[in-house]
């Protein structure tokens, strides 16, 4: 038995229910009601038959929930069509009898709304149409697949990337052809096992997708499979572009070696001024006493050798000297547009008497029309002039030397390539060329400066410089520098 405190309880929570209900006798007769019922009628509903109370009639409704549980002695529902709110909500009566053992004692009967069919398909529509042009208009690609990989989902953002049209991808494109090889094959085993995400489920799946006309694209993917009672019935995928973000990584990447660089080239130079000075000094008193030494002086043959190699090494001291000197004078004060052409003529011009040039073809394939480069003449001649000799010296005074320029309008750039057929440059020895003091030449033939100079002057000038092996043989060094402004060219040429 149920305690006073219980049942007051459960009234209390009956009269709080929204829903009208009521309890009926097998003849109709209202045995409890809740308050919903006594706010409806305003009087006092037990003890009244619920069809004279509710509708003023003689007799039971034949529509009736409590009348059909009484023949079938299970809860029934009766929707009321006739009786439609303005919502588009469509009352019900649900009945259901109270047994005292095996015999019915009264019938609950409550009402409550539920959705016409109509309703029904105007919010599934609805709900369709927004969840259509929330795929349409996601940033990234949408692609859903059978599972024979007939597409039946492809958003905008899949039209731009792959370059199929809407209609093309949905009758003719079959899932695989969007990955290279068995990219596809890949990514459903992938799904299917547990390691990015779950069974079932992608996260962060890097891989490559292939565009209409071919190019390969990198990606991450998100993907998941779509079951049906159990079944595989389709896949659906969301492509993330990753070029852009590895363009910037990319940047970020030489941003950081160029400023790592530039702190590495600042320290060096700083240091290599205060070396050099140092070592003029006594290197000059070297030199004159051993001048004076052979001028003053008949030597033996053994011992003039001797000075004469001190003469050579103090004059091969003057050489690092002078360069370590010109490597911390980099300034930017001469700036002006200058034609590119005409530095590398000049330079080919003094050096090509030299006994170095004597077995050297030179192959020119300058661009006629090249615009002028914001640069340092000065510094231009001696960029031009170190690469230049390193190259004839990589073919040991027999090979093809070959000078081009371009033009890269679109990138606002200059490019000077200059290539030999030499040995060319070892892998390993690629990463450090350009590196102060690393030189893969002879001890005494070199001073490991030339490249690490080339390199500073060109980053002064805003630009870039790369070593690469040329496929058949050889070597080549890649310049790219800025193209000055249209208006300073303009006054430069008198314009």
């Amino acid at each position: 038995m149920r305690t006073e405190n219980e049942i007051q309880y459960l009234m209390k929570a009956i009269d709080a229910f929204k829903r009208r209900l009521i309890v009926i006798s097998p003849d109709f007769e209202i045995l409890a009601a809740n308050k919903p019922i006594s706010d409806l009628t305003g009087e006092e509903p037990i003890g009244k038959h619920c069809y004279e109370l509710f509708y003023g009639r003689p007799s039971p409704c034949d529509n009736c929930a409590v009348k059909a549980s009484f023949g079938n002695r299970r809860p029934s529902l009766y929707p009321k069509p006739e009786s439609l709110t303005q919502q588009g909500m469509m009352p019900c009566y649900y009945a259901y009898p109270i047994y005292n053992g095996e015999e019915i004692e009264a019938y609950v009967s409550m009402d409550f709304d539920i959705p016409t069919i109509d309703l029904l398909e105007e919010k599934l529509q609805r709900s369709n149409a927004f969840l259509e042009k929330l795929l349409q208009s996601a940033v990234d690609c949408v692609v859903a697949a059978d599972m024979k990989g007939n597409i039946f989902l492809f958003n905008e953002s899949a039209v731009d990337l792959f370059g199929y049209d809407l209609k093309e991808a949905l009758s003719d494109l079959n899932v695989r052809d969007i990955y290279p090889g068995d990219g596809a094959y890949d990514v459903m085993k992938a799904m299917r096992g547990e390691s990015y995400g779950g069974k079932g489920r992608l996260i962060t799946y890097r891989t490559d997708a292939i565009a209409k006309g071919g190019e390969q694209i990198p990606i991450s993917l998100y993907a998941a499979i779509i079951y049906e009672d159990g079944e595989e019935i389709a896949s659906i995928g969301f492509f993330h572009d990753m070029r852009e973000r590895i363009r910037i990584r990319k940047e970020l990447e030489n941003t950081q070696v160029q400023l790592l660089q530039a702190e590495k080239m600042g320290s060096l130079g700083k240091l290599a001024a205060g070396v050099a000075h140092q070592i003029n000094n006594p290197l000059g008193g070297i030199t004159l006493f051993a001048k004076l030494i052979l001028e003053e002086y008949e030597l033996e043959d053994g011992l003039q050798n001797d000075v004469e190699r001190i003469l050579k090494d103090a004059d091969r001291c003057r050489n690092i000297v002078k360069e370590l000197l010109e490597f911390t004078r980099q300034t930017r004060h001469l700036m002006q547009p200058n034609d590119l052409n005409r530095a590398l003529k000049r330079t080919l011009f003094l050096l090509e008497s030299q006994s170095l040039f004597q077995n050297i073809e030179v192959k020119e394939d300058l661009s006629e029309n090249l615009p002028l480069a914001n640069s340092d003449a000065q510094q231009m001649y001696h960029l031009f002039m170190n690469l230049i000799l390193n190259a004839v010296q990589a073919m040991d005074g027999k090979g093809t030397l070959t000078l081009k320029t371009t033009a890269d309008l679109a990138k606002n750039r200059v490019k000077i390539e200059i290539s030999d057929t030499g040995p060319g440059i070892s892998e390993k020895n690629l990463p450090y060329l350009f590196e102060p003091f690393f030189t893969t030449k002879e001890e005494g033939k070199g001073t490991g400066l030339g490249l690490s100079l080339a390199y500073n002057i060109v980053e002064n000038h805003g630009g870039s410089i790369a070593a690469e092996n040329n496929p058949d043989r050889g070597a080549n060094f890649i310049i790219k520098l800025p193209i000055a402004h249209k208006k300073t060219q303009g006054e430069k040429r008198g314009e």
